[in-house]
């Protein structure tokens, strides 16, 4: 249900998705998550981050962001690749 995040869905230009969460990529290289909060679906930890994004791949319950300075971001799910601060 993406009545929560609706208002925040314009000009998207790209969509990706794992099993239970929807990542869409704007305009202006911001994301917007929704679906379960373990599995990526709450990025507001990591969203001061999500800025100049290029690309968005998934896991199985995690999301990896590749910026537009090539940099990586993720989120989600520990055991899915959702934490890259050891990397």
């Amino acid at each position: 249900d993406s009545s929560e995040v609706q208002d925040r869905l314009k000009h998207v230009q790209q969509i990706q998705a794992n099993q239970r969460v929807f990542a869409a990529i704007l305009a202006d290289g911001s994301v917007v998550t929704w679906g379960k909060p373990d599995s990526g679906g709450d990025s507001s930890e990591i969203q001061d981050r999500l800025k100049g994004v290029q690309q968005v791949q998934a896991t199985y319950s995690a999301f990896a962001a590749i910026l537009a300075d090539g940099t990586v971001v993720t989120w989600g799910s520990r055991d899915d690749g959702g934490d890259s601060s050891e990397v």
